[in-house]
């Protein structure tokens, strides 16, 4: 390895070492020479990107642990998880798990699966572009639900959660419901599962309906759709069904052979 690419690495390492006073000793070791007022300018620089990116990506938590707690966790997180990929706007995935193990949160619980619906959220607006077949929808009057199954949309997630996630995430960027509303679900204990998908170009979340999770999941797997609906008898699919086409949470029915004892879209 040359001077230049072993100096190059030094300066990489001591971007996310952590604290500086380390950060720098190392550089000094490296190069022969102390290099804090530049170490600190490239750091900054780091710091300020990390605050941005993850803002982009986890906007209501950002709302909710306030702007300086918010800078110092992405500070952290840049040097406990840093980015590996050149594209910055795909770092942030460890983030919830972070949270979990931050020992200062632990008296907001709800966190790690707020920052999942954001994460899910984040991805599904980078989803690939997809068209909805009206015409497939033809197949469900003219085969067994056994002999079919229905494509959901790409990017689409399920996050299921012991906390209200939803109901947060839409009083704080829909302004509904009131957060008096929000506090008394958090009192009770109410429990949510997070729907995303996105609708044309627009991400959005709500609420599972029931059984619609359990649908959605094993339509996930590949399974024809006499498996998909024994696993949500409470959901009402006569009533599903065109919501989900309209909203582009469906894109179509697809014919099933089997093989062995797989499905195998036709």
């Amino acid at each position: 390895m040359s001077a230049l690419a072993r100096q190059q690495q030094a300066l990489l390492a001591a971007l996310f070492e952590w604290p500086p006073q380390t950060a720098s000793k190392a550089m000094a070791d490296q190069l022969g020479q102390p290099w804090e007022r530049g170490l600190m300018v490239y750091q900054a620089n780091g710091h300020a990107l990390a605050v941005r990116a993850l803002g982009a990506s986890y906007p209501v938590l950002a709302q909710l642990v306030g702007q300086d707690s918010f800078a110092a966790l992405a500070r952290a997180f840049w040097h406990e998880c840093p980015p590996v990929r050149g594209d910055v706007g795909q770092w942030g995935e460890a983030l919830p798990a972070f949270l979990t193990h931050n020992p200062q949160l632990q008296e907001e619980p709800y966190l790690p699966d707020l920052a999942r619906v954001e994460w899910a959220l984040h991805l599904c607006a980078r989803a690939a572009d997809a068209q909805v077949d009206l015409p497939s929808f033809k197949l469900l009057m003219e085969c067994e639900p056994a002999e079919l199954t229905l494509v959901l949309a790409p990017g689409g997630a399920l996050v299921h959660s012991n906390w209200p996630v939803v109901s947060m995430w839409s009083a704080h960027q829909l302004a509904e419901p009131d957060f008096s509303e929000i506090r008394q679900q958090l009192k009770v204990g109410r429990s949510e599962v997070a729907l995303v998908w996105r609708e044309g170009f627009r991400p959005r979340v709500r609420e599972a309906l029931p059984g619609e999770a359990e649908l959605i999941e094993s339509l996930g797997l590949g399974q024809a759709l006499n498996q998909a609906l024994d696993a949500a008898p409470a959901l009402d699919f006569n009533a599903w069904l065109p919501m989900a086409v309209q909203t582009g949470l469906l894109l179509a029915a697809r014919s099933l052979q089997r093989v062995g004892d797989q499905n195998a879209l036709l």
